[in-house]
């Protein structure tokens, strides 16, 4: 055996050894129970970064552990392949998408191996490859034959940079694209949609049953599908044949409308506005088209709006009431209208001051004042005042016999909204999957027929920068005949959303090999739902939303039987580095230019900013994966990333910790060197000091398999594995058969944390088969009891001593024992006991007086 412990000469070894044995092959054993666990794919990028790491040695370790307790595992991986990136680094390199993107998958795969995961590289999966998207482009079909695709005009969100449409939930919340950075406008385009509105109601009642999700996760879901319960309200335009509909969650203050704005966008704007006021409502209107959603709807910033000339009725009061245009009212959500009631909304009243409207009070407190100046909205529940035959009707009450006298009168009728909008899925680029449909002049809209999936995109592609999709300049690819009459027709030129892609990506690997179905009904029987999934918060919404909504449609195609995709959810939190900043110029300055003993910009010596922030090329504090498994090995970097925090916590990289955790694994490494060649004792009466290693060996047994258990505290299992370590290095029992116990159990709790140094000190101990074939180890209650306790002994309330006691010791031999005590005998010396007080298991106090 090797002296030192040295990373490198056996990692590549034990990779070799595990792909040579299929050991990481999934378990096709069906009287095993299943376990499915998978990390969130990555996008190909071509480098791993600490980030990657981090999720994938977590799901590493789940995946190894459940193998040796028994069960059949599916631990996959595949790549998120299409995307922006690929081609505008087509477009700035001068290389095609495919190639790109194939040879980051290459370099990842490499790198991945390198962390010693524990993979079914048999069921890789890669999006952008024909035999996967065939199956995209077929789900899609799905979706189109059910109803729950279809193509509308609509305002949305175009990207300037990278020239293309984006879901509003790829906008941030300062109106910037999520992946350019760039400022949203806003156009009016023909696109493509999922109806996922169909589904808000089950989306958002099912979250109840995510019991192994993130409460934050859940509420984030919640809050996004936003469902609101009111009034469905028609308001009268004076001189058309037309009514404003309004969705409004306070019906009970309809008697305070004072007016009513539409979006500028609405098509009754035109309608509604009076001649002399059409230059300015128009000029309102094309300003607005340039302003992102986020912008319009931001809490902080001022609302922005114009009158119409317009009026409409109040169909309660009979008053006839002003139509604006708002910056703040977008077509998109609800009916694109909304009913100014300010004395009751603080938007509305900010709104009606700013514009000098009328504000009209109709709820007050119980023991309030109608009268009273409002000096702001006033939006607590009270009674209903000014409101006709309402009035002194609690306002609560008064939602219900509002809703019910509109639907009576014909005004209203109740109803039920959700913030949730339909997924626009319509991406004006190259890089992603064609859409399958023909649009035929006689026939309209058809579908691509299944024999002739996939629709490929074709290889040879001209790009002129970061400009519309060159599909539609292709007319070899665009013009076709339709499959249903054989005229002349045209593909469809836009391509899918790449969150469709990872959708259905964990329902594929149940059968990635499967040429003749998306998956067999059985194979997903036989591994869904996914039983851990860990992934990064930042997908709670996008990713985690739609692949539930996938997983409802395809159940009600009767394609799987599953109603949630993932039963346990993991959001590891994020990488941090020290970052330096110098706060004068704003520049970043690159961690290895710096003395953290006194950060200084070295070229003008002004003093940086240290704190701790994500990874980031920008800021230069990333730490390069490659050179931390260079240096130290891959299980020294997974035994530090699991130890150094929680898994759902941020972690702050300290090189010190890494060289903390390559320590440990060293003393690991010099036990087993040092127990080489002993024998083993024949095992007989056990010492008191082998009970008491015994009773650590089995302690960190109980402690690690709960630790995996239930919320996957990795950084404690770690300390475990570190406790047992200093008890067999405190041992002289070198020779017992515990000490070899101990040995034996230390390696293969290690095992799933540091898979290559426990594999080699196993073969070095003359083992044969590999460690991760070992069955998990399970704690023996008789080793967890102890024989004996500690006792404090006091005198007058004072420790004099601790001594060990048999544990069940009955009162008066405890108080003997504590008599017996040498410490004890002085201050019992010439004193007078008046009372003894016992508490078994933890004290035994004696209360004394001076002797006579």
């Amino acid at each position: 055996m090797e002296s030192r412990y040295q990373a490198a000469a056996i990692e590549s070894k034990w990779q070799q050894f595990w792909a040579d044995q299929g050991l990481d092959r999934t378990g096709e054993d069906r009287q095993k129970p299943k376990f499915y666990a998978l990390s969130m794919f990555p996008y190909p990028s071509g480098s791993l970064h600490m980030g990657h790491v981090r999720n994938y040695v977590i799901t590493d370790v789940i995946a190894r552990q459940k193998r040796m307790q028994g069960y059949r595992v599916l631990h996959p991986m595949g790549w998120d392949a299409f995307g922006l990136p690929a081609e505008n680094a087509a477009i700035d390199r001068g290389i095609p998408p495919a190639t790109w993107t194939l040879q980051n998958i290459a370099q990842m795969r490499e790198q991945l191996k390198e962390l010693g995961l524990s993979i079914d590289w048999d069921r890789e999966v890669t999006t952008c490859a024909p035999d996967y998207y065939r199956w995209t482009q077929w789900l899609f079909l799905q979706f189109l034959d059910a109803g729950l695709a279809y193509q509308r005009e609509a305002a949305v969100n175009w990207d300037p940079i990278d020239q293309t449409v984006l879901a509003n939930e790829q906008v941030d919340s300062e109106g910037k694209s999520w992946r350019s950075g760039a400022k949203v406008e806003r156009k009016l385009l023909r696109q493509w949609f999922l109806k996922i509105t169909d589904y808000a109601e089950a989306l958002l009642q099912d979250l109840d049953q995510l019991t192994g999700w993130p409460e934050r996760v859940k509420l984030m879901q919640e809050n996004w599908i936003g469902k609101s319960v009111g009034a469905y309200l028609e308001f009268p335009v004076v001189g058309l044949d037309q009514k404003i509909a309004v969705f409004t969650t306070r019906p009970d203050t309809v008697y305070g409308v004072t007016y009513l704005v539409l979006a500028p966008e609405h098509p009754l704007t035109v309608e509604v506005t009076r001649g002399d006021r059409t230059p300015a409502v128009n000029q309102f209107v094309t300003e607005i088209a340039q302003t992102s959603e986020q912008d319009r709807t931001a809490e902080d910033k001022p609302k922005r709006g114009i009158p119409t000339g317009g009026m409409a009725i109040n169909p309660f009061t009979g008053e006839e009431v002003p139509i604006w245009i708002a910056d703040y009212v977008l077509y998109e959500y609800g009916t694109g209208a909304v009913m100014g009631v300010p004395a009751h909304d603080q938007r509305d009243f900010a709104f009606a001051t700013q514009n000098n409207l009328a504000i009209k009070t109709v709820i007050i407190p119980a023991d309030g004042d109608a009268a009273a100046v409002l000096e702001q909205a006033y939006t607590e529940p009270g009674l209903m005042v000014n409101s006709g035959s309402f009035d002194g009707t609690d306002s609560v009450t008064g939602k219900t016999k509002i809703i019910e006298y509109a639907e009576a009168q014909g005004y209203g009728k109740a109803r039920i909204q959700y913030r949730l909008r339909d997924w626009l899925i319509s991406r004006q680029r190259y890089w992603g999957c064609p859409i399958p449909v023909i649009h035929c002049p006689s026939c309209g809209t058809v579908p691509v027929p299944d024999a002739d999936l996939p629709v490929k995109l074709p290889e040879q592609v001209a790009f002129s920068g970061r400009g519309p999709s060159p599909l539609a300049k292709m007319a070899d690819w665009v013009n076709v005949p339709c499959p249903s009459c054989g005229e002349p027709a045209k593909r469809e030129t836009d391509t899918m959303d790449t969150f469709i892609d990872s959708s259905w990506y964990f329902l594929r690997y149940t059968d990635a090999l499967n040429d003749q179905a998306v998956f067999t009904p059985e194979a997903a029987q036989n591994w869904l739902a996914v039983d851990q999934y860990v992934g990064g918060i930042e997908h709670a919404i996008l990713h985690l939303l739609y692949s539930r909504f996938f997983t409802k449609v395809l159940r009600d195609r009767n394609l799987i039987t599953i109603n949630e995709p993932f039963q346990r959810l993991l959001t590891q939190g994020m990488v941090q580095a020290l970052t330096y900043k110098n706060p004068i110029t704003g520049k970043y300055i690159p961690a290895d230019q710096v003395d953290s003993n006194n950060p200084q910009d070295p070229e003008t010596g002004e003093p940086l900013e240290a704190f701790y922030e994500k990874m980031s090329k920008s800021k230069y504090n990333g730490v390069d994966p490659k050179a931390v498994l260079g240096k130290y090995g891959a299980d020294t970097a997974r035994m530090f990333i699991l130890f150094k925090a929680p898994p759902e916590k941020d972690l702050e990289w300290d090189d010190a910790d890494v060289e903390g955790q390559f320590r440990f694994l060293n003393r690991v490494w010099r036990l087993v060197q040092a127990y080489q060649g002993v024998t083993p004792s024949v095992v007989g009466e056990l010492s008191k000091g082998e009970k008491e290693l015994r009773r650590a060996i089995h302690g960190a047994i109980a402690a690690i398999s709960e630790d995996l258990a239930g919320d996957y505290q990795f950084n404690t299992a770690v300390s475990e594995l570190m406790k047992l370590s200093n008890a067999l290095s405190d041992t002289h029992h070198l020779t017992s058969s515990v000490y070899q116990e101990g040995i034996h159990t230390l390696l293969i709790l290690l095992a799933p944390f540091a898979p290559h140094l426990a594999e080699e000190l196993w073969h070095e101990l003359g083992q044969t088969g590999s460690i991760h074939q070992q069955p998990w180890p399970v704690a023996d209650p008789d080793a967890l009891m102890v024989d004996e306790i500690p006792l404090v002994v006091q005198v007058m309330g004072k420790k004099r001593d601790l001594i060990q006691v048999p544990t069940n010791a009955t009162k008066a031999e405890l108080e003997a024992y504590a008599r017996s005590s040498t410490k004890i005998q002085p201050y019992l010396e010439g004193q007078v006991v008046k009372k003894v007080i016992v508490v078994p298991g933890k004290l035994v106090n004696f209360v004394v007086a001076p002797g006579s």
